[in-house]
């Protein structure tokens, strides 16, 4: 998985990896930077001596440990939640509502959007609420076509087929457009 939520896992778990990096190190070669080679990281005469007299000092560690409690369970929380729309409720006609699978909308939009003049490949993602979904569309586009044609395409035939099959008539689409690489062939 890309984008944002990617970004933000690499870099937490780079930062933690630094930290314990750093804490392994310090444990291995064992020079505290409070005590000696051979005494603990706060003996009770450190403590006294240092800390005891200092009433913000165990404040702002209770602070500092609360804020990573939080912050891993945001990040926790984040890992839970589903990139994908599960299923979307869809509008029979006659009062009733059949549910159809977030996964069947996206390959039969990706398959009619790939099947477009100009389009190497597609991609489709089905996310939002399932009362308001939104479609995000990738597609891979051959070297020769014109993204404005292939954009109309899209916006035309493709999204207004998804929204009549949903009956959801304000189906939001963001479509990505990536030019496919070409190779050109040595003639000999």
């Amino acid at each position: 998985m890309t984008g944002k939520l990617g970004t933000w896992n690499r870099v937490l778990l780079a930062l933690t990896g630094l930290v314990l990096l750093t804490a392994g190190l310090a444990v291995l070669t064992a020079r505290w930077p409070l005590g000696g080679r051979h005494e603990p990281l706060l003996a009770a005469q450190t403590r006294r001596a240092h800390w005891h007299a200092e009433g913000w000092w165990w404040w702002a560690v209770a602070a500092g440990l609360g804020l990573c409690v939080l912050l891993a369970l945001w990040w926790l929380l984040s890992q839970l939640r589903r990139p994908r729309l599960a299923a979307v409720d869809v509008d029979t006609g006659d009062g009733a509502c059949a549910v159809l699978r977030g996964r069947a909308l996206e390959e039969a939009v990706a398959a009619e959007a790939g099947a477009l003049d100009g389009v190497a490949g597609s991609r489709a993602v089905l996310r939002g609420r399932r009362g308001a979904p939104a479609l995000r569309i990738a597609l891979e586009l051959e070297p020769h076509a014109v993204p404005a044609d292939v954009l109309a395409a899209l916006a035309g035939p493709v999204l207004e087929h998804a929204r009549g099959s949903t009956g959801l008539p304000g189906l939001v689409a963001e479509a990505r457009l990536r030019v496919a690489s070409h190779r050109a062939r040595r003639v000999t």
